[in-house]
């Protein structure tokens, strides 16, 4: 039975990542990643889907009534993003915040220091941050597929590492943060055209809640 209920569970997540969750509201949304346990299944979906973060957020996910009290509290924050982070994406996923950034935006091609741009851009996020600290960061860094694979693993974790180690010189607390380079390994766009390679280039903060606003969660739902 745990099997059936497992598989039904993977392929219920499958459609949700597949159709961007539209049609469901968050209770909803966190019911049925609840019900999948989380973490156990996370990584899988994850690679499954071929998307790094939506696996990282479905991992962190408590799902139910704690996971609709966290996605309302998700949904604040990125608002609040999404107007002062002028030149990134963000995006509300599950009970977590996504947040694109262009390689332009934070990097020259080709190259792992943090560009003239880039202070300005990551004080904004910063700000932001601060204001909400009971969540966890994890960012990853991507590239495209110009270059060997060996080499573009380890300019995408030389650039998540840049990231990482901005935000703790300026405030971020290291407990909160953790890194991964993916290489060329988690496109978004095809590599056969420079607009899709220009699109695979990036780093993207995950911003999912810490064990703490679980914990504050669950009380304000009354579990």
């Amino acid at each position: 039975m745990k099997t059936i209920k497992l598989l039904t569970v993977t392929i219920a997540l499958m459609g949700l990542i597949a159709t961007g969750c539209k049609s469901m509201n968050k209770t909803q949304k966190g019911a049925v990643i609840g019900a999948a346990g989380g973490g156990a299944i996370g990584a899988v979906i994850g690679k499954a889907a071929g998307n790094t973060a939506m696996g990282a957020i479905i991992g962190a996910a408590v799902g139910g009534a704690t996971g609709a009290v966290i996605g309302h509290k998700m949904d604040k924050q990125a608002e609040e993003m999404k107007k002062v982070l002028g030149d990134a994406e963000v995006r509300r996923v599950g009970e977590g915040i996504v947040i694109d950034f262009k390689e332009k935006v934070l990097f020259g091609f080709d190259r792992s220091d943090l560009g003239a741009s880039a202070a300005t851009n990551l004080d904004k996020l910063i700000n932001v941050l601060n204001k909400y600290p009971d969540t966890d960061i994890k960012i990853l860094g991507h590239t495209d597929n110009k270059g060997t694979a060996e080499y573009n693993q380890g300019l995408s974790e030389r650039r998540a590492n840049s990231v990482s180690g901005y935000l703790r010189n300026h405030g971020i607390n290291s407990g909160r943060i953790s890194t991964k380079g993916m290489g060329e390994n988690d496109p978004i766009a095809s590599n056969d055209t420079e607009e899709g390679r220009s699109q695979n280039r990036r780093v993207e903060f995950v911003i999912t809640a810490n064990e703490k606003m679980k914990a504050d969660a669950k009380k304000e739902a009354g579990q």
